[in-house]
């Protein structure tokens, strides 16, 4: 659906994206993680045709970025929710919905349609003929989205859609992103929201100017960062330390009566683990395996990164 391969965008002497390589297969929901500055905006405004590339090819439904013809048509298969949502706030909810509607050349008839079906997916129905004006800042983004979504694109672009807004309303948009997924749209979301990362996409890319890695929520979460078990024990002693170590298990860390262990597979180094212990007199009372965060992987590729490029004394 979306094939990117070495895509750059420079400004004068600044590079914004650098060599960026992915693909975004049908119905996926891609996530595009990184800090302010690193690049997200500047992608997606290139695959929607909004800004040119310096280098590079882009394939968005088999549409190519290098011709004319075919930049016209992917603005008319792609939706977009811009950081800065843009709604005419003279105007009503049905209104604006509307108006974009008719630029997309959407049927009257069918326009109609779309337009009270979205409103009654995003809650918005009963404020149709309310000025966007008065709307709060989560009202506006779920309208914005709605109007990305206005014309039933086939790809979905969303650009830190739940930035700057309250968590009632990062709520609200993030259950919308989540009916959406159900539909199966091919979604590709730009956030630094990890929590959101997480719940909503199938594969993310952690961006800082290059593209710094890429795999599926659950790839990141097992192969970045080391496996660790926690072990709770009735009471630490140099013997069951000993008889850990014994196992070639030796980076490991104490706190009270728990004891936390860097391990290679842990559904095959638990069991020995907890035989070793009970071998050693000692009580195991509960074992775990410490699966890290999307955060902890997060600021570990990031920090990774600073020192590859020397940004850290």
């Amino acid at each position: 659906m979306i094939q990117v391969e070495n895509l750059t965008k420079k400004f004068g002497n600044l590079t914004a994206v650098e060599d960026l390589t992915l693909q975004v297969n049908e119905g996926e929901v891609f996530g595009l993680l990184g800090p302010n500055g690193a690049g997200k905006t500047t992608t997606v405004r290139m695959l929607c045709c909004l800004i040119s590339k310096t280098a590079g090819k882009v394939k968005i439904n088999n549409y190519s970025l290098e011709n004319k013809a075919d930049r016209i048509n992917i603005r008319k298969i792609v939706g977009l929710l811009p950081e800065n949502v843009g709604l005419y706030e003279d105007m009503t909810a049905y209104k604006n919905l509307d108006f974009y509607g008719k630029m997309y050349d959407v049927p009257s008839a069918q326009r109609q349609e779309r337009i009270k079906s979205l409103l009654e997916q995003m809650d918005l129905w009963q404020k149709k003929d309310v000025l966007v004006a008065t709307f709060s800042k989560g009202m506006k983004q779920k309208l914005a989205l709605a109007r990305a979504l206005i014309h039933d694109p086939l790809i979905l672009f969303l650009d830190e859609p739940t930035a700057s807004l309250d968590p009632e309303a990062t709520k609200m948009v993030r259950d919308t992103l989540l009916e959406l997924k159900k539909e199966k749209r091919t979604i590709f979301l730009n956030t630094h929201m990890l929590d959101e990362a997480d719940r909503v996409c199938d594969k993310i890319g952690i961006l800082k100017t290059r593209l710094i890695t890429m795999g599926t929520p659950d790839e990141l979460h097992h192969s970045i960062l080391k496996k660790k078990t926690l072990v709770e024990v009735d009471n630490v002693t140099e013997n069951i330390l000993e008889s850990i170590r014994n196992l070639g298990f030796n980076n490991f860390t104490i706190e009270k009566n728990q004891i936390t262990i860097d391990v290679v597979n842990p559904k095959k180094d638990n069991p020995k683990i907890v035989q070793a212990i009970t071998d050693a007199e000692g009580l195991v009372e509960s074992i775990n395996e410490i699966v890290p965060s999307l955060e902890d992987i997060y600021l570990k590729e990031i920090k990774s990164d600073k020192k590859i490029k020397g940004e850290e004394k």
